[in-house]
């Protein structure tokens, strides 16, 4: 085996290396999920190299950059605030979902239009409108090429949102039955039921290191909970409509949710605490989405339009 070259992966923290293997180019990665600013980087590459023999002494100098870029990266403070960047009269009827490639350079818009448009970021132009569907656009996304489907039984309603966490280990559920579950991938087993809404559950998501859960409930509340422990971490309280789509921010350490109150809010995951209020949209929010960077918000309402925060 040859190395050939570092990719580094700040969400969640990681280095992939690129190597050949008889005349093959493949690659693994070194994930490092417990980094943090505090970690020692000699203990780390010290155990790094004990397992991995692709790290050999000339190599110990880069390895040691990509792990200090990745602390410097984690040590970044999260108190931007957001406003209007701009406001998209998106389609002619409301909007279902919205979601950002990967970079951020571009995003989708889905709508009970039966379209789902494409649209540059900086810009807000469209650059491209699907069509097709004989009914409501629900669910989108840029493709992520991992993954694999199971038979998922246990819930006593409907499931309404489904996602696996990022090494498609785990797979999470939101139901009509007011519960999230937990689920191990590679055999369908239920790991867990995390229960305490008090009406249904209609968004679920993982935090980009696949330790944090977050549940948004047409009660009107949301939840983060640890998803080693199964415990609820903290309770966000304060919209006043249901709460109909939640997500981390990269990092992990912000909430972003959207509710029928026409409102998205931005939260701190360990404390609960709303940090800011998304105010314009004239009707319900269906959807909101953070960027890869967590610099930028997307929002998608009933209204029929799609704004960018910044």
């Amino acid at each position: 085996m040859k190395l050939k070259r570092f990719l580094l992966r700040y969400y969640p923290p990681g280095i992939i290396l690129e190597y050949e293997k008889g005349g093959a180019l493949k690659t693994k990665s070194i994930d490092l999920l417990d980094l943090s600013p505090e970690t020692d980087t000699e203990e780390l590459i010290s155990a790094i190299r004990k397992s991995e023999p692709l790290i050999t002494a000339s190599r110990v100098d880069q390895v040691k950059l990509l792990i200090v870029r990745l602390q410097e990266k984690l040590g970044q403070q999260d108190n931007r605030r957001f406003s209007l960047f701009k406001a998209l009269q998106a389609h002619i009827l409301p909007l279902t979902n919205v979601a950002f490639n990967k970079s951020g350079s571009s995003f989708i818009t889905g709508s009970y239009d039966r379209t789902c448009k494409i649209w540059d970021t900086a810009s807000g132009e469209e650059l491209h409108t699907l069509e097709g569907h004989r009914n409501v656009v629900y669910a989108i996304a840029f493709n992520n090429p991992y993954g694999r489907v199971h038979t998922l039984i246990g819930h006593r309603g409907e499931i309404s949102s489904v996602q696996f966490n990022w090494d498609c280990s785990l797979i999470i559920t939101g139901s009509m039955d007011k519960s999230c579950r937990v689920w191990e991938a590679a055999s369908g087993k239920c790991m867990a039921t995390l229960a305490g809404h008090e009406d249904e559950v209609l968004d679920v998501c993982f935090d980009y290191t696949g330790q944090l859960i977050a549940t948004a409930s047409a009660d009107g509340t949301a939840r983060v909970y640890s998803a080693v422990s199964y415990q609820c971490i903290s309770r966000l309280e304060s919209h006043e409509g249901e709460i109909s789509k939640i997500c981390f921010n990269a990092q992990g350490s912000r909430v972003l949710t959207a509710s029928a109150d026409k409102t998205a809010r931005l939260w701190d995951v360990q404390s609960g605490v709303c940090l800011q209020v998304l105010e314009g949209h004239t009707d319900e929010i269906f959807s909101s989405a953070f960027n890869y960077e967590g610099d930028t918000i997307i929002t998608g309402s009933k209204d029929n339009t799609c704004r960018i925060w910044r």
